[in-house]
């Protein structure tokens, strides 16, 4: 299987996953805010957005304007908002927590469109 399309359905499932745990459960970020004040957290969490976005993009660093590009774009996200936690964790959380007030539902809606893009490029559901 090629990687872009693994990489494609991973993060087309778990966007997919995280839209429903949040319509579902808004309760959660504000509980992984709460969390983020804990020390341990914060670092367990940043080393793990670190790892994930470090994968990804040894695995898939594709900077073609298609597709995949979104799928680049998910490993260096996760790359920077993991480095920024780790290095800025005070300012780096005032920042996601503004982003998450104010533009929380767009945000939402745009996890659930990108993880069904994603799914219907690594299934051909609906071509185009």
């Amino acid at each position: 299987m090629d990687v872009s399309v693994f990489l494609a359905k991973f993060w087309g499932w778990y966007l997919i996953v995280f839209f429903f745990v949040l319509s579902f459960n808004p309760s959660r970020i504000k509980e992984v805010f709460e969390n983020l004040k804990d020390q341990k957290f914060l670092i367990i969490t940043s080393f793990i957005a670190i790892v994930i976005g470090l994968i990804n993009i040894l695995l898939h660093n594709i900077w073609e304007s298609n597709w995949k590009f979104i799928i680049t774009s998910i490993g260096w996200i996760a790359l920077g908002l993991g480095l920024l936690l780790f290095v800025f964790p005070i300012a780096t959380i005032k920042w996601l927590k503004f982003i998450n007030i104010k533009l929380v539902q767009i945000l939402y809606v745009l996890l659930f469109l990108a993880g069904v893009f994603l799914l219907n490029r690594a299934y051909e559901l609906v071509p185009y």
